[in-house]
């Protein structure tokens, strides 16, 4: 893992600060990551996540797991997701089931996600996110990355109320005023926005 020395060090270097809102009580939850605007994002992301001591996992495809890149994965975070089902004839277990049983596997376990997709403009985020943290009754966590304020850090911390409508705009709320490196590939859900 890249440790907090170059962590420190980077985000000296380049004028970045963190800002951690996260209870340190939660050890299990789904995080956003958002904005998602440019490939720099990943690099300010992981060395927040350092910084804050977050060991934030992410989900990949179990193939990807396999060598040569495999090791490489597994100690940037990646976990592998294996939707073949365990008997022939048996239906594809959903992706938002499979997810949500990591967190019974792993007690500690913080789950990275980027709810908008690609690092293009989206109007509409994928809504999986919010379904895991309820099937695994895990709050959601708001990681970002302002870069005009050159902040990263988590936000708040959003407990699925059941009502998705009322929790989708808290979380669109929250995300309207931060700024993205393009800030004109950055958009909330517009279906959940005032």
């Amino acid at each position: 893992m890249i440790s907090r020395f170059i962590a420190r060090g980077t985000f000296a270097f380049t004028g970045w600060t963190f800002n951690n809102q996260m209870p340190t009580h939660i050890k299990q939850c789904v995080m956003i990551a958002a904005p998602h605007t440019s490939n720099w994002d990943a690099l300010y992301t992981r060395l927040a996540f350092v910084l804050m001591g977050i060991p934030v996992k992410i989900t990949i495809k179990d193939s990807y797991m396999r060598f040569p890149y495999g090791p490489f994965i597994r100690y940037m975070g990646g976990v592998g997701i294996n939707r073949r089902p365990k008997k022939d004839g048996e239906a594809r277990p959903s992706m938002v089931q499979l997810m949500a049983d990591l967190f019974k596997a792993h007690p500690d376990f913080v789950m990275l996600v980027t709810p908008e997709g690609t690092r293009s403009l989206r109007t509409k985020w994928k809504t999986g996110f919010y379904h895991i943290a309820v099937a695994a009754n895990v709050p959601i966590a708001l990681g970002y990355l302002d870069y005009k304020k050159k902040e990263a850090g988590v936000g708040k911390v959003v407990y699925p109320s059941g009502d998705m409508k009322k929790d989708m705009y808290e979380i669109m709320s929250f995300y309207k005023d931060i700024a993205g490196k393009y800030p004109e590939k950055f958009s909330v859900d517009l279906d959940y926005h005032h």
